[in-house]
């Protein structure tokens, strides 16, 4: 049966936000209809874009009903489009623990936030242009920073995880790790020898399937030398 809404993702390809909602949507069996923004090329900044998202940056989701082409609903921040996904369709997949178990709730909302609050905005791109002019090199600032935040992952995973990030299902707890660690591995973070329980959780993340096509070096918009080599 054709699905009722349209769902129309603004996304990068080395986007770790894009890459959260590409890879829930991927397992919940969302269809999601791409439009490229290349942020180095400063796409996000222009007049076009910034009318739809005022913070310049990816992603940004426009739902819209599938036969009227009415807007539903636009959203513009990843962690605001993983709850939509949630709460909009219960028909699917939950990556959330079951309302009766707010404490596990709470496990994977904390661990979101880490991700979310401590790591990815202080490692993105606009903060990277700004220290520029500092004279601080890149590599340092993005470890120094990524290490802090994935230090409280790996100790609340220790406590938390199972096969994934809070037990053995997947939750959007592992929708924000994955990219983050991706990001940590491009800049040089030693994630297997100082995180090992995040390690492992990644290692299980790798094998299931929304986590490979949602990966950043499997996008359309990923030139074609950074791709996935079969």
């Amino acid at each position: 049966m054709a699905d009722k809404y349209k769902y129309t993702l603004y996304t990068y390809f080395r986007s770790s936000c894009s890459a959260r909602v590409r890879i829930a949507a991927l397992f919940k069996g969302i269809p999601l209809e791409y439009k490229y923004i290349h942020l180095v090329k400063g796409e996000q900044n222009a007049a076009e874009y910034t009318s739809l998202n005022p913070s310049e940056s990816v992603p940004t989701l426009i739902v819209t009903d599938a036969q009227s082409g009415q807007e539903v609903v636009k959203i513009r921040q990843s962690i605001a489009i993983l709850e939509y996904f949630e709460e909009s369709r219960p028909d699917l997949p939950s990556l959330l623990p079951p309302p009766e178990d707010p404490a596990a709730r709470a496990k994977v909302r904390e661990l979101v936030d880490i991700v979310s609050c401590d790591i990815q905005p202080v490692t993105n791109l606009r903060v990277l242009s700004f220290v520029k002019p500092l004279n601080v090199e890149a590599k340092v600032w993005q470890q120094h920073f990524m290490t802090l935040g994935f230090k409280a992952y790996e100790r609340l995973a220790k406590k938390y995880s199972g096969k994934y990030s809070v037990g053995d299902r997947l939750t959007l707890a592992d929708c924000a790790l994955a990219p983050a660690i991706d990001g940590a591995l491009r800049f040089g973070v030693d994630v297997e020898g100082e995180f090992p329980r995040v390690w492992e959780v990644w290692e299980n993340l790798k094998a299931v399937e929304a986590f490979k096509q949602g990966r950043w070096d499997n996008q359309p918009d990923t030139p074609e030398e950074l791709r996935t080599k079969e």
